[in-house]
């Protein structure tokens, strides 16, 4: 059994420690619970998840600091993912009733139809690293309202954030064996994907993985498998009257979260030769940016990435841009050699051929001059994701076709490309999910619709294609 460490990205301090799991141990228990689980009234499991968001409510400043130490986001940042995590309970209440809701309908000679759904039975959980509380909770509340038991795998490098989940759960009264944790690296993972014992696999994170997972799930059509992968977000400005306006947008849509969300905006698409204020304005904004320690007062906008392998792998990112033609308009410096911290970079790859179409998962944006709007749309669709896209400015007319035609599941006007509603669905298409959106639609894929026509009273008959009974008897004399 192998052991797991946690450190603050900020400090490198050492944050927690412990072993790996056994996936079928933990597999099991969970099968063993599910039964019950599902069989008590969906009254008694909304008011066990009430319960929940009470708990973490109350635990509201511990549970921000621990977001922020294991993941070096602000702690202002964190507290919005704590009150999202609350916040989610009352949505896929909701999203329960109407999306798998009991329906009653009128069937042939007086019977009736029903449509009731039913869970699937143990559904695993991978959750990703960036929102360490929220994206998971957002797979887990669903499916335990739905009467389904998890096993969680939080991500490795945020072990606590998850372990600590689990416990508010399991204190709000979540049966311990309805809801397992399994911690440990990728091969954790992919063990529990490959567990004969699970119904189902809900995943958040990047493409790679998410397409192994789906090449894995190929032979397994009984399994359902939703998948949360990330983007490579177009932002377009055009004929943008507040020009300021739409710089804070873009660096909003880019920067927050240390670019380490899968809706940040990779690509700001211009109108080339308009585009001089626009750009002006955002290098001095990004130039303003503090990028400091989660705890730090005054608060930053920014913290580090995850850890000092994320930040090597971006530095490259961005050198690679800049050894194919990229032009540098505010270099990616990292002040400390030791630490993952970046600053946020903007980099011209308009005279970049061949592209890379690759999500940069941190605070890199990069610029395309096009010479219409024509040409802006066919660069925001030149990439194999179709996650999220915004467009800054232009008329009504010009949002409607910018929607009809950007291929993307959130599709933005005048607003950043991340920050997408927990109370409306959230997903893409391309390599950014396999059309099981989540969110409000999480509903969807924690229960199977059954369909069921009831008579109080067996009624039947064949009304053709039978012999007489009465000739037969007749020739046979």
């Amino acid at each position: 059994m192998a052991i797991l460490t946690s450190f603050e990205p900020a400090t490198g301090v050492e944050l927690w420690t412990g072993a790996t799991g056994d996936v079928e141990a933990e597999v099991a228990r969970a099968r063993a619970a599910w039964a019950g689980w599902a069989a008590r009234p969906l009254a008694v499991r909304i008011e066990t998840l009430r319960r929940y968001a009470n708990v973490v409510r109350g635990a509201k400043d511990q549970l921000a600091d621990l977001i922020a130490r294991e993941t070096g986001k602000p702690l202002w940042e964190t507290a919005t993912e704590v009150d999202a995590v609350v916040n989610k309970v009352d949505i896929s209440v909701s999203a329960y009733s109407e999306r798998t809701s009991q329906r009653r309908l009128e069937g042939a000679l007086g019977a009736r139809v029903a449509v009731r759904h039913k869970p699937h039975g143990v559904l695993a959980v991978l959750g990703p690293y960036n929102f360490p509380a929220h994206l998971p909770n957002g797979h887990i509340v669903p499916a335990l309202l739905a009467g389904n038991a998890v096993v969680f795998k939080p991500s490795e490098k945020t072990p606590a954030v998850g372990e600590r989940l689990v416990q508010l759960f399991h204190e709000a009264g979540v049966p311990e064996d309805v809801l397992r944790c399994v911690q440990g690296g990728p091969e954790v993972g992919k063990a529990l994907a490959a567990s004969p014992g699970i119904d189902g696999l809900l995943f958040t994170g990047s493409a790679r993985a998410g397409l192994a997972l789906h090449r894995q799930f190929a032979e397994t059509p009984h399994k359902i498998l939703a998948l949360e992968m990330g983007g490579n977000n177009p932002l377009v400005v055009w004929d943008a009257k507040d020009l300021y306006a739409a710089a804070v947008i873009a660096v909003q849509s880019a920067f927050m979260s240390a670019g380490q969300r899968c809706t940040a905006a990779r690509r700001l698409i211009v109108e080339d030769g308009a585009h001089e204020e626009l750009v002006a304005n955002l290098l001095k904004l990004a130039e303003r940016l503090v990028v400091g320690e989660p705890h730090a007062n005054p608060p930053p906008f920014m913290g580090p990435v995850i850890d000092n392998e994320a930040a090597d792998r971006l530095q490259e990112g961005f050198l690679d841009l800049m050894i194919k033609g990229g032009r540098p308009l505010k270099h990616l410096d990292r002040p400390q050699s030791d630490r993952p911290f970046l600053t946020p970079a903007v980099i011209d790859v308009t005279e970049v051929r061949d592209r890379p179409d690759a999500e940069l998962f941190g605070p890199v944006l990069q610029v395309i001059r096009v010479t219409d709007f024509d040409a802006a749309l066919a660069e925001a669709n030149a990439t194999r994701y179709g996650l999220a896209a915004s467009l800054v400015g232009g008329s009504p007319q010009l949002y409607d076709r910018f929607w009809a035609n950007v291929r993307a599941g959130v599709v933005n006007w005048n607003k950043p490309t991340n920050g997408a509603p927990s109370n409306a669905p959230f997903g893409g298409i391309g390599l950014s999910g396999n059309h099981r959106p989540s969110a409000y639609y999480a509903a969807d894929y924690c229960a199977y619709p059954v369909t069921s026509s009831e008579a109080e009273q067996p009624r039947a008959s064949i009304g053709i294609g039978l012999r007489d009974p009465y000739a037969a008897n007749n020739l046979e004399g």
